[in-house]
Parts: structure tokens; sequence; C-alpha cells
């Protein structure tokens, strides 16, 4: 195993549990509602998915980013111990990465013979993840920082996230779509496509009638882009925000598909901070493939 830290953020919607086992410090996220703030939680107590969707009902959680300060303290305590690699939020769905950089600047001065990386993941959620995990692979398999970083760098522009919402009253009340589209959209049984842009950014850029017919798009559209097409080797991940049932169905719907998937298609939460943003209802596809567009 080479000799660094590698470091993320919560929001890699993945187990804490399997972050931790490899050995991968996590800097938290929280969000606020009812008055309360609460720790993006990563399913470490069984109940707060739960509680959140609960206070979802009621109101919009306000998220806030990691300042640079949250950052220092992390850092530091990291830096006392080894050289540190870490992947930041991406851009496109947080400005916290400024202030991981300036953070980072700051505590070059302090330990001058450590090695800080900090790198832009241009990802979100378990797409975030997918990245980190393909950074842990490469450092158990004793690479260096270095390559390690010029991996990240080169492989957070293929990392593609594809996802689909059977619950469009979120986007409604978040103001993402008006009463009147809302409604006639869920009379006619509509499912808005969405993605994560070259920037980082979430795009609804398609829609279908109903999610089987979404399911077959995302399928389509991992075809064409995944790395060797139909023939995709590498992982999939799978997330959803309370609908359960439906990440099952892509799940296998995928796997009949694509016979050479590594491993099985794994299964996540969103997590309170991105759910916080989509609502209930969601389900995202994650894949390595080409650049994304």
């Amino acid at each position: 195993m080479s000799d660094f830290i590698l470091s993320c953020e919560s929001t890699v919607d993945m187990p804490f549990s399997l972050i931790s086992a490899r050995n991968i410090p996590v800097l938290f996220y929280t969000y606020t509602a009812d008055g309360k703030e609460y720790v993006d939680d990563m399913g470490r107590d069984p109940e707060a998915l739960p509680r959140f969707y609960k206070l979802l009902e009621k109101e919009i959680p306000s998220t806030s980013q990691i300042n640079e300060f949250q950052y220092i303290d992390f850092f530091d305590e990291l830096l006392q111990k080894g050289d540190v690699l870490h992947i930041a939020f991406g851009t496109g769905m947080t400005n916290s990465y400024q202030g991981a950089t300036t953070a980072a600047e700051k505590l070059r001065e302090k330990y001058p013979n450590r090695k800080l990386i900090v790198i832009d993941s241009l990802c979100s959620s378990s797409g975030y993840g997918m990245l980190v995990s393909g950074a842990a692979d490469l450092r158990d398999e004793g690479k260096s920082m270095e390559e390690v970083a010029e991996w990240t760098n080169e492989w957070r522009h293929r990392v593609h996230h594809e996802f689909y919402s059977t619950d469009l009253k979120y986007f409604r009340r978040s103001g993402r779509m008006s009463g009147a589209t809302a409604t006639v959209a869920a009379i006619l049984n509509i499912c808005p496509i969405l993605r994560i842009d070259a920037a980082g950014k979430i795009e609804a850029y398609e829609k279908t009638r109903g999610k089987q017919n979404a399911i077959k798009f995302i399928m389509n559209k991992m075809e064409k882009h995944a790395v060797d097409g139909e023939n995709y080797s590498g992982k999939v991940y799978i997330c959803h925000s309370n609908v359960i049932d439906d990440a099952k169905a892509t799940k296998e719907a995928i796997e009949k598909r694509f016979k050479n998937i590594d491993g099985e298609v794994q299964i996540f939460d969103i997590g309170t901070i991105i759910a916080s943003h989509t609502g209930p209802g969601t389900v995202a596809v994650f894949f390595m493939g080409d650049e994304r567009e």
C-alpha cells in the first residue's frame, strides 16, 4: 500500500462503513431543518435517513458548504500523520473546493515537508464515490500519490452520472419546475432524465413516459458512452432517494443487458445533502466511459 493518506467528503454517498474500512478519512457536511443542524450521516445511524425524509415532508432543508476553517482543522490532523491527497466534492455542486484550496495553501507553509494535493472531483453523489473508490484501488496497488492524482484528474471527466426522477412534487416545491408543468408531467407519467455535465453541473436534457422507459433510455446511454459499450467490464453503482424498488428494478435491467460488469451492481442511498436538492424519487446510475459532454 502507498504511504499517503487519501481523504474525501461525505457526499460520496456510500456507507461510512465501506469508506472507513478502506482507510479513507471523511469530512462531513451538515444540513439544517426544523431549526436544528444535522450531520450528513453516511448510514452510521439507521434512523438518520427516515428522520430526514420526515423533515422533508415539512420543509426544504438548507445545506451549507464546508468552510476554510473546517478544512484547516481536517487537513491539519491528517498532515501530522503523512502526505495527503484530498478528492473534494465537485465545484458544479458547491463552492467548498475554494475553501479547501485556501486551507491547503496556508497549511503548506506550516508543513513544508508534507505534500497536500486537493482535487476537484467534478462529480457528485455515488459518482464521486466511484472516483474515490478507483483512487483507493490504485493506492492499495502501491501507486504513488502523484500517480493516483494524475489518474483522478483524468478520470473525473469520465465518470458518467445518469439519473431520473419519479416524484415531481419536490421539483415544484424547490422551484425547479412550475406547478402547472409538474401537474401535467405527473398526469402524463413523465420522468425527467438528468445528467452531470463536463463542468460537474446538473443538466436536465430529456424526458420519458414512465420509469421503465427511463431505465431503457439510460441503458442506451450507457451502451453508447461506457468503456467498451455493451461489453463494459467496469463497476456500476446505483443510488436512490427513498425508492429502493426502483433502484432494484434498474439494477436488474442493467445486469441483464451488461453481462461483463465487474461484480454485482451496488446500490447505495443518496445522502441527505444531495437529497436536500433532488428530493425523494430519484434513481441515479454511475459508470466509467468516454469524456462527459
